[in-house]
């Protein structure tokens, strides 16, 4: 998916870099797959805020995506590739023969009219899920689940992709996104392929305004402000941080500090993102 750029006939239009629409089939979401979202503004049951910088943006509707696939044996066709606001890559709606409609992730090269399916008898091919254990070393793969029949929960992003490297008893080894190898049970469904819009990563919003449209609030730098605000403002003119290391506004440790409790799960992890 190639990107566009505009001629700079303002600022805004200067700095912008976006994608194009050309693998977008429909424009109109397929209405009994629509649930209406209610905005929190970044604030809990109480009224207060907990969550900084979230607010206002264009009004949305959640697009009911089918994450566990499980529509198994039976063959669906592709009827449209559409636009999702409320994820980075494209999704796609299928159609199965017996008058049920779904919405999937799209992976990159999936068309209209291409048939899908979902089992351990799929072949494999973009757009198909399978266990990760009917999958050959080397097949690359998005939409994984972590625990059988949750649904997928990781490599959801657009350009996303894991690659199966190896299987050792009844865990398979995946590399994922970020770098970190880790073993996840080999009966857990993944689908196969790339997921689409490449080059959501080179995008520039090239004005303020089209972040406020996506619903964020604008973030002030902690260094900018006074004293009594934030542990890193004051000083005369342009001063550093200082102190032992950055802080969050409420005093706690920040910028590089490793926030991961779950132990549970590190027996899965072979090598960390961070290790080279």
């Amino acid at each position: 998916m190639p990107l566009k750029t505009r001629k700079p006939h303002t600022p805004g239009q200067r700095g912008l870099v976006l994608q194009t629409n050309d693998d977008i089939t429909e424009s109109k979401p397929k209405k009994s797959l629509l649930k209406p979202i209610k905005k929190s503004g970044g604030r809990n049951g109480q009224g207060r805020l907990t969550v900084r910088h979230r607010g206002g943006g264009h009004k949305r509707r959640y697009r009911v995506i089918d994450f566990k696939r499980d529509k198994f044996g039976v063959p669906g066709e592709v009827m449209s590739i559409e636009y999702d606001p409320n994820r980075s890559s494209r999704i796609a709606l299928i159609k199965y023969p017996d008058g049920d409609w779904r919405y999937i992730l799209a992976p990159n090269g999936l068309r209209v009219g291409a048939p899908v399916e979902s089992g351990e008898n799929a072949e494999i091919r973009i757009g198909n899920a399978l266990p990760l254990e009917s999958m050959p070393a080397g097949t690359q793969v998005h939409n994984v689940e972590l625990r059988k029949g949750k649904g997928g929960q990781i490599v959801r992003s657009a350009g996303g992709s894991a690659q199966v490297l190896a299987k050792e008893g009844k865990y398979t080894l995946l590399r994922l996104p970020s770098g970190e190898m880790r073993n996840v049970l080999s009966t857990c469904m993944a689908t196969v392929g790339q997921l689409s819009a490449l080059d959501h990563k080179n995008t520039k919003l090239g004005k303020a305004g089209r972040s406020r449209h996506r619903g964020r609030r604008p973030q002030v730098r902690g260094v900018v402000m006074s004293p009594r605000d934030h542990p890193h403002g004051g000083g005369e003119g342009r001063s550093p941080i200082g102190m032992p290391g950055p802080k969050t506004p409420w005093g706690k440790p920040a910028l590089g500090l490793r926030t991961r409790r779950n132990k549970s799960t590190d027996k899965f992890i072979v090598r960390r993102r961070y290790q080279k």
